[in-house]
């Protein structure tokens, strides 16, 4: 049975991403097929409190199961910077090449080497239906920052993660291969048991 999901975005490198890694059995569309959705601000204070607003907002106005995600990356030598803050780190409008910019800069300033490296992608996916929260799901990978960006794959700041286990960056890995370890993939594989459990009535 084809289970379908809203995704509480805009983001279409997102929506496609979780796409690939929940796999043909669910079919997932975002809110660009749903214009009439008013946009959902950010104010929690954590990943998880960011991804329950964004669900239960969308649930409260669509007839659907509907998902939503808040992730970001943690960096020891910034005292866990940017973390929520990631996608604006370097301001509202930045492009991808300016936040990697920005997070590079501030480990130069900083002068972090070696261990000080040591970084986190961390992604909170929540649950819910009718404006009732169903679950949530946490995916963490650890790894370190490049010197610099390497790869053209995924997005964010991929380029510059080096997950542990390769000394490959995310934007340097097929997707087929990130999708299997990446801090999204581990929190939407939980969501997908989750979802197979309530269609079979659980």
């Amino acid at each position: 049975m084809l289970i379908e999901l809203v995704l509480a975005t805009r983001n279409a490198h997102k929506t496609r991403e979780i796409q690939q890694i929940l796999g043909p059995w669910f079919k997932v569309r975002d809110l660009a097929a749903h214009p009439d959705v008013s946009a959902i601000r950010e104010t929690g204070r954590s990943f998880g409190e960011n991804a329950k607003l964004k669900a239960l907002a969308a649930s409260r106005q669509l007839p659907a199961l509907v998902i939503a995600d808040d992730s970001g990356l943690e960096v020891d030598a910034l005292g866990g910077a940017p973390g929520i803050y990631s996608a604006r780190y370097a301001g509202a409008n930045a492009t991808e090449r300016e936040k990697i910019d920005k997070l590079l800069g501030e480990l130069e300033r900083v002068r972090a080497i070696d261990d000080r490296r040591r970084a986190r992608f961390r992604c909170v996916v929540a649950l819910a239906r009718n404006g009732d929260l169903l679950g949530t799901f946490e995916g963490i990978v650890k790894g370190r920052i490049a010197d610099e960006a390497r790869g053209g794959s995924g997005f964010g700041y991929d380029p510059i993660f080096i997950p542990e286990g390769t000394e490959k960056t995310f934007g340097e890995l097929p997707a087929k291969v990130k999708n299997t370890m990446s801090h999204r993939a581990k929190a939407i594989r939980a969501l997908a048991d989750r979802l197979r459990h309530l269609e079979l009535g659980g």
